[in-house]
């Protein structure tokens, strides 16, 4: 007779043909693997036929499903409607221009008889009903799911989209290449409202060219067009004549220029004494294992101060110590003295005058090698891991943020380290850096450590203290954190950071 463990494994086998995307169907297992897995902990329902998959060990549920939530979406809806179904047009500018927040509730219309609300996991949910009349004729797949076209949903969402959600409804204006479409459908459907809604949206925003394009040409075709502006207050930054590939590069952009204020408001200005060098390098490298106690803890590491001292003085050796050699917390220690090192080098150059944000750009990568390296060596990851830039969906724990997919990467980085450069606010650099690095999440693992390492080597550029963000706080730390990046506040942010450089 089969072993508990034994017959566990052969659910495990089971439940890994059936997943697709981490989404199983109960059509798919048996009743009996159905039970055991869930029983386990390896299964959560979402509804009734459908659950995800999580490792019991390693995350939450919340964390677990916020990473599979679109991944689900896009089977449940195909297997339901095919492709008869469509987000509301809200839903729709939110996910084309890279929304990275899972909703409370999405909006679906169909054209099949109904209307439903279903209970998802965590309090989100669909409410599905049927569109008569004004399904729209095309739609677009984004992360799988059918949305309307860009040009057609900023036709649809009303006014008061553009003041509740400015940031979205600028970079889906400054999405739109060629207005074409967008004139073509203002015409088709003699929508002069709106048309003046547009113009005045795209004028406001700098673009006077598609402004003027839109008036005169429905003026020409004998509409009587007003021009309006449905923003009504001004929108930080401007539509830029360079049209973005990316949804996230603009995103990004907004986001920078809305929080820069929260942030200036708040923190004092910079020292405006001399800094010692050396007085400041020795006073870092004192803090080193009070840093690295709270940072590694932080990231649940059980690195003790013990621990982190045996590191820094060379006692630690995993070729002679077998409980060094399989203890994953000192791997991380030791990982994390390498990267100190050379953090430490990089705050030094930067307090002789180097330039603080084309360096950080250049080594902090070499700051994430130095973090897996040991590990790396260990056999506990793979070599992959120090290849850079994460190559595969990652989720933060608990959050619903979402962050960026792979393929954004290279432009998302490029334009952080683009704003760091442009920003003349050292305060701002480190507060904002530290955030928007954490919100994009480039690596697979790191990005807490590595988002503080970047914090504080923009504080030193300005003469603040190093800052230690202590583990006693991390409850407000991380809830500062999801609060900037779900609803863009920065303001509990910058507080908790400005206490924990306080409490020194």
């Amino acid at each position: 007779m089969s072993t508990p463990a034994e017959k566990l494994a052969a659910a495990l086998e089971k439940m890994h043909t059936a997943q697709n995307e981490g989404i199983v169907r109960s059509t798919s297992l048996s009743r009996t693997y159905l039970t055991r897995l869930t029983q386990a902990g390896f299964l959560q329902e979402i509804i009734r036929g459908w659950y995800f998959v999580k490792n019991p060990t390693l995350y939450a549920g919340s964390t677990a499903w916020y990473g599979y939530y679109w991944g689900f979406l896009r089977q449940y809806l195909t297997a339901r409607f095919g492709e008869d179904y469509c987000l509301l047009p809200e839903s729709s500018l939110h996910l084309l221009t890279g929304s990275t927040v899972v909703p409370r509730q999405l909006a679906i219309m169909r054209r099949s008889p109904g209307q439903q609300v279903l209970s998802l996991c965590l309090d989100t949910s669909l409410f599905i009903y049927q569109e008569r009349g004004n399904f729209p004729e095309r739609t677009v797949q984004i992360n799988g799911v059918r949305v309307m076209e860009l040009s057609e949903a900023l036709l649809r969402v009303p006014e008061s989209f553009f003041r509740s959600n400015p940031e979205d409804s600028v970079i889906a204006l400054r999405m739109i290449h060629n207005p074409t479409s967008l004139i073509s459908s203002l015409l088709e459907n003699g929508r002069s409202v709106v048309g003046g809604r547009l113009a005045g949206a795209f004028r406001h925003l700098g673009d006077a060219l598609t402004a003027d394009r839109i008036v005169k040409t429905m003026q020409s075709a004998g509409y009587d067009i007003r021009e309006s502006d449905p923003f009504k207050t001004p929108i930080a930054g401007s539509l830029s004549a360079a049209r973005p590939l990316s949804p996230y590069v603009p995103r990004l952009q907004g986001m920078w220029a809305n929080m820069r204020g929260a942030v200036l408001e708040t923190f004092p200005a910079p020292p405006s004494e001399t800094l010692d060098t050396n007085a400041y390098l020795a006073e870092l490298e004192e803090k080193y294992v009070q840093d690295a106690y709270h940072s590694l803890s932080i990231e649940g590491y059980q690195a003790t101060p013990t621990l982190i001292e045996r590191v820094r003085k060379g006692l630690w050796n995993p070729g002679s110590d077998p409980a060094d050699r399989e203890t994953t917390d000192a791997l991380a220690a030791r990982g994390y003295w390498e990267a100190f090192r050379l953090v430490k080098e990089c705050v030094r150059d930067i307090l002789n005058g180097a330039e603080t944000t084309p360096l950080v750009r250049r080594v902090h990568h070499e700051w994430h090698r130095a973090l897996f390296s040991p590990s790396v060596q260990a056999g506990l990851l793979t070599p992959a891991t120090l290849a850079g830039y994460r190559q595969t969906p990652v989720y933060i724990r608990g959050s619903r943020h979402v962050p960026l997919p792979s393929h954004a990467l290279p432009d998302a980085m490029d334009t952080l380290f683009d704003l760091l450069a442009q920003e003349e606010s050292p305060v701002v650099r480190a507060i904002l850096g530290h955030f928007v690095f954490v919100f994009i999440h480039p690596y697979s693992d790191g990005n807490g450590r590595i988002g503080r390492f970047l914090m504080n080597a923009m504080f030193a550029s300005g003469g603040y203290p190093w800052t230690i963000v202590h583990l006693e706080n991390r409850m407000r730390y991380m809830e500062a954190l999801e609060e900037a990046s779900v609803h863009h506040n920065i303001r509990p942010f910058v507080a908790c950071i400005l206490d924990e450089m306080s409490a020194g």
